[in-house]
Formats: structure tokens, sequence, C-alpha cells
């Protein structure tokens, strides 16, 4: 079973970032909680209704296809994709076949096949206790881009990965929140296995797998279907060209119905809508140029100009939000103190001030610390104002106010003890309470010297520099 070798494409549709559905003016509210109230007669599909072609959408998936390497194509049509679900209103969902917005492109070494814009569906909602489900049209109607690969990726792995870069560069773009959560990316993976046999590559029916609602279960689903259709080919049967669901709950993929053709939907032109001329609709020119700095360049540059390493690098540029706020943060030190580190603002950034975001359940989008703030504290720990001690708490003030850190240490009394009069007393006074420790150290227990400048440090309630305190004490043993 090892020595089979599995072809994986995804199919990706994104919910766009828009103020109003994709052929109506009904708000596009994915947080809106209370059902069907985001609708009208055109996303309900009633009768003698008229479309309107949603231009920012359009434009959205322009940016995405400039993005990827893609080609624009100057003629795109809409068209009429035929099915019956209860979600979908109108018996048929508006799409497009034959011409879509966007072919080619590449992502991760992957190939891209085409990138299209279309309509969403309704929401249905069961209930398995009392057996009916009833039907939520708010989404139904919302500007969704499929994207396709080619089958160019070998492993579930590489899917994740693909997939976690298309939703950052999605978020970098603004065109989605892409949160898999809320439903706004979701995933299917076509997934086939095969295999040399003889000098032949021999492989089975490609399957559709649906239901993907998470990166782990991008992960868990292909891994799944990979082992099963290898099991099957193995024991010489032939795997279905099916489309079945992941089920969460079993960890397994579980077969749905048997997988549609193009010519099962009965395409044909949309005739409610007329075909875009792009070059007469859209400067292709001034969207490229509004095309933000993407995730793969920021990682080269930020290496290249911080010298950080590549761990650190993914971690700021997860988010668009956290990699501007580093951005103005270096530059307000740059402005302030040529001479302090910027690899100390980057350890706060990453592990204290994240960790708070953290523990409050909270993003850099609502952080009351401004980037001149933080740039300020680090200011303060290389002038020696302030010891690391000191600036964890100082930084936790700022997190709950939002107030510059040397308001805080004045008011507070915070700043370094920096009185050697003072300093060496404090030490002479560890020295003769702790005369075991001061035996041990002489003893040649380093530990014991670590104990004595924290002892000092507690006297002085963290306002020293640890350093500085153990070459004192050392002077006076």
């Amino acid at each position: 079973m090892s020595s089979y070798q599995s072809t994986i494409g995804l199919e990706i549709h994104v919910e766009l970032k828009t103020l109003t559905k994709m052929f109506c003016d009904s708000p596009n509210d994915s947080n809106e909680l209370k059902p069907n109230v985001n609708v009208c007669p055109i996303c309900l599909g009633h009768p003698g209704t008229l479309p309107t072609i949603n231009k920012v959408a359009v434009e959205s998936v322009i940016r995405v296809g400039l993005a990827l390497g893609g080609e624009i194509n100057e003629s795109t049509k809409f068209d009429r994709k035929n099915y019956f679900y209860p979600d979908l209103p109108k018996g048929y969902q508006i799409s497009q076949y034959s011409q879509p917005l966007v072919v080619g492109g590449k992502l991760n070494d992957a190939r891209i096949r085409r990138i299209h814009l279309e309509e969403d569906t309704g929401r249905l909602i069961h209930s398995q206790r009392d057996n009916f489900s009833l039907v939520d049209f708010n989404r139904a109607g919302v500007p969704l881009m499929e994207l396709v690969t080619e089958p160019d990726i070998k492993s579930a792995e590489e899917a994740v990965r693909f997939a976690q870069e298309l939703q950052l560069i999605l978020r970098y773009l603004g065109v989605s929140g892409a949160d898999m959560e809320k439903g706004q990316m979701r995933i299917e993976a076509n997934v086939s296995v095969g295999r040399w046999s003889r000098g032949v590559w021999r492989t089975g029916s490609k399957v559709e797998v649906k239901n993907i609602n998470s990166f782990r279960a991008v992960r868990d689903a292909i891994d799944f279907e990979v082992a099963r259709q290898s099991k099957v080919m193995n024991s010489r049967k032939e795997v279905r060209h099916e489309t079945r669901g992941w089920d969460e709950s079993k960890k397994a993929t579980v077969s749905q119905r048997a997988k549609e053709e193009a010519h099962d939907y009965r395409y044909f032109p949309e005739p409610d809508l007329p075909p875009i001329k792009i070059s007469e609709s859209f400067d292709l020119n001034n969207i490229k140029m509004s095309i933000p700095e993407l995730p793969d360049k920021k990682r080269d540059r930020f290496k290249r100009e911080f010298g950080l390493d590549s761990q650190k690098t993914e971690f700021l540029t997860s988010d668009v939000c956290l990699a501007d706020y580093f951005e103005d943060a270096i530059s307000e030190l740059e402005a302030m103190d040529k001479t302090a580190d910027p690899k100390v603002l980057v350890n706060y950034l990453i592990s204290d001030l994240t960790g708070l975001l953290n523990e409050s359940k909270t993003n850099f989008r609502d952080i009351k610390v401004s980037p001149e703030r933080l740039a300020h504290l680090v200011v303060l720990i290389s002038q020696g104002k302030i010891g690391s001690r000191q600036a964890k708490d100082i930084l936790k003030k700022m997190f709950e106010s939002g107030t510059d850190p040397e308001t805080i240490i004045n008011e507070e009394g915070l700043e370094t003890v920096s009185d050697s009069n003072v300093i060496l007393r404090v030490i002479k006074e560890i020295i003769k309470e702790n005369k075991k420790a001061v035996d041990d150290y002489k003893k040649g227990k380093e530990a014991s010297l670590k104990f004595l400048v924290g002892q000092a440090m507690s006297k002085l309630n963290g306002r020293a520099d640890p350093n500085r305190l153990r070459e004192i004490i050392l002077e006076n043993l």
C-alpha cells in the first residue's frame, strides 16, 4: 500500500467581503444571526426579478487573479448551473463555466486552472432530534469566488500549506476574511491514487471529498481517503468515481452520491446578465498597482532587513495587522533611538504582547498599546531606565490602559534604582541574611549566586539591573 502515490486537486470557495450581495442590494453580513433578514425578491428567486452584477466582487476576483499571476479574460460572462436543492431558491445557480474571470496562475508550485465568480447558496439547519430541516437564505446570493487547482498537489501536508497560504493572501488583499469557522472559506479535495506497474502508470478514479471545514480536517480527510483508495486498489477492486463527505465525528469519508459531470448541470449563458468586457469596465494597471506586498515578499524582506529567523518571520507575517504593527513599531524605534536593538522589540512583541492578547482573547486590530509606545518601552530598556522584570509589569499596565510607559514609571515610581549607595546597602543586607548561600557559593555552587541576585532583586522590587547586582555581589563576597 505504501507504494501508491496520491494526486490531489483543490476546489476552494471563498465568500467575498462586499457590502451587498452578488446580484442585489441585500446586505452581505456573515455575522447576522437572525435568519432570513438579509433577503430580497432577487436573492429569493421571485419570478420577474432581474439581477445586477456587483462590480466590487468582480474587481476582487481580478485582484486575486493578478496576485497569483493569472491571466484576466478580456471577455467574461455568467452562466446558469441548473440543479435542485432546498437551499437554492431559483432552482439554478448563477455561476461561470466557459469564460471564467481568471485562467492560469500559480501558488506554492501548484498550478491554478481557473478562478471564477458565482453566488452562494442558502444554509440548511438540520434537527436530528425532531427530524426536520430549516433554510436560512441570508447567505443566498453572497459573492462567492471559486478557485480550482490543477492536480499538482501530492500530499495532505501540501494541500494544507496551499490552503493556508491562499487564506493569508486573501486577507492581505482585503477581499475576504476567509474564516473557515464562519464558512467564509470552504475546501473540497479531488483525490486519486496510483502507482507504477510494469512501466505503466495505473491510477484509480477521482473522488471528490466535501464538508471540509478546517485545516486539520483537510489533512485528516485527504490522508483517510488516500489510505482508503490504496486499500481498495490493493485488493484489486475499482475505486468508484463519487462524491464523499468528511465525517468529523467518525474521522472518515462517507459516500454521498455519484459524481456529477458538467453536462449534468446543463450550463447555458445567463440570459439576464450581459457579458463583461474587462477593459471597458476596469483599469487593470490601477488594480495591479493597488496590490500590496504579499506574504512571500514580506517574509523575504523581514529576513533581509531585520535579520529575523524563519520562525519569527512566519509569525510576524501570519496576520497582516500584526505585520503592519511590527513595521510601524520598528520605524518608531529607529526614530527614537538608533542604538536600540530591534530584536528586543521583536521579543516583547512576539512573547509578552502576544501573550497578553491571547489571554484577553483579542487581536492586534483592537490593541490599546500603540506601536509608538511599544517602541518607547524598548528605548527605556535600552537606556537602562528599566529592567526586563519592570518592563513586563509596565507592558501589562500599558495593555490595560494604553498609557505611555514613561508616565506609568513616573506615576508608580518604577524607574530602575541607580544609586550605588542604595544598591550596596541592600547587597550587604543580603549577604548578612543568607550566610548558608554565601558559604555554598564559596564551595563552588553557582546556583547560590543566582539565589543571592534574586534576593537582592526582590528587596529592590525588581527595580535593578540583575547583571550589575551580580557584579557588585561578587565584589563583596
